[in-house]
């Protein structure tokens, strides 16, 4: 995003990480600011749009902060569910509201959210996800919503549902499975869906199947 021309604002809960990324885009002749933040909290979401705002707003908006705890469904505890929601789809859900805030008063905006080929009704889905799958599920429906709502503020919204991409997120669901996508494959269709004009997609979600 920063190659394409965009100020990026870093949301993250690692601080130490975040710097270190500001800074290699900066070398690469990009913009970007580091905002550290939890996402599942609200006084955290609200910061990290206020360094937004600091900059002239959110025009467009990334939502790909997800954790997952692979563990039997008799097993999940409430803690587990509660912590994979409130990062997979609360978080979401704050990250959304506060740019729909700053797109509306500028007039208009794109969001892309991450899902997951596990929130895809008929895909196969893999044991000990139910917490996850089930945050996924939501992600989906909410982008829905605000593909609705925005409809009239000239807000768009769009969700990315990746299969098997090369991340330790898909080593800790399934250590077996194959990976046959890149982030890099995986960011260069969100700067696509974030520079083209797409309005009519709104509310879409676009499925990722493995490439290889």
């Amino acid at each position: 995003m920063a190659r394409a021309g965009a100020h990026v604002v870093l949301a993250a809960r690692s601080a130490p990480a975040l710097t270190q990324l500001a800074e290699a885009v900066r070398r690469a002749g990009g913009s970007a600011t580091p905002a550290p933040g939890d996402v599942s909290r609200a006084d955290d979401v609200d910061r990290v749009f206020a360094v937004a705002d600091e900059l002239g707003g959110a025009t467009a908006l990334v939502c790909a902060a997800a954790v997952l705890t692979k563990v039997p469904l008799v097993e999940t505890s409430l803690k587990t569910w509660e912590q994979t929601l409130a990062t997979n789809l609360t978080g979401m859900f704050l990250c959304c509201r506060a740019a729909f805030r700053s797109m509306q008063s500028l007039g208009g905006g794109r969001m892309v959210n991450l899902a997951s080929l596990s929130g895809v009704y008929g895909t196969e889905k893999f044991p000990g996800l139910a917490a996850y799958n089930v945050s996924k599920y939501g992600v989906i429906g909410l982008t829905e919503a605000i593909a609705v709502e925005g409809r009239e503020h000239g807000i768009s919204a769009l969700c990315i549902s990746p299969g098997a991409v090369d991340t330790d997120l898909l080593r800790q669901a399934n250590p077996s499975l194959k990976p046959g996508l890149k982030p890099s494959d995986v960011a260069e269709l969100i700067v696509t869906l974030l520079d083209q004009p797409m309005d009519s997609l709104s509310g879409a979600n676009i499925p990722l199947f493995s490439n290889r």
